[in-house]
């Protein structure tokens, strides 16, 4: 019986396996896929065709980084509207391929940012959240770490969804909510 805050504490514990972590070790194949095609590309959003048990699937993942660099380079793991328009042109290249898709998510929540804003964010999540309402292919997500508010759901409506022990999947961030 643990508390939220201590359960929150195991899910941003820093020897958790990450995207690229299970990527690396579940994975052949991986090719990355990078770029929105309408601004610049997000690292908090990895992604790209891998084969998985002889198949071709489209992986899309949420990245943290573990040193001090790799944190700024994925942004501690918030996405970006880049991010998440990359996401979603991966999911329809998955769609038009018949791909089944998988992804990972372990964000804190999307990036707050002013210039995230400006680049629309809200109608960014909003997409993406619709256009997985609405695929065809069939979507697996499974939450490493935290998942947390529209930042997860843009990534993670699905048909299947499973959990790492102590993980967390919430509509706001214990920050946020105490904000």
């Amino acid at each position: 019986n643990l508390s939220l805050w201590q359960t929150v504490q195991l899910a941003r514990h820093p020897l958790r396996p990450h995207a690229q972590d299970v990527i690396d070790r579940v994975f052949c194949d991986f090719d990355t896929l990078s770029g929105d095609r309408m601004s610049s590309d997000c690292e908090a959003i990895i992604g790209g065709i891998a084969t998985l048990a002889g198949r071709s699937v489209m992986v899309v993942g949420q990245q943290k980084g573990r040193t001090t660099k790799e944190k700024l380079r994925h942004n501690f793991g918030m996405p970006k509207p880049q991010g998440y328009r990359k996401a979603k042109r991966l999911f329809m290249m998955a769609e038009r391929f018949a791909l089944p898709i998988i992804t990972f998510l372990d964000s804190p929540g999307a990036y707050a940012g002013v210039d995230a804003e400006m680049h629309n964010q809200s109608e960014a999540l909003a997409s993406n959240i619709e256009l997985l309402c609405s695929i065809k292919t069939p979507v697996i997500s499974i939450v490493l770490g935290e998942a947390m508010s529209g930042g997860a759901m843009a990534c993670g409506v699905c048909d299947h969804i499973a959990m790492l022990e102590y993980s967390i999947y919430s509509v706001i961030s214990p920050e946020g909510c105490a904000s």
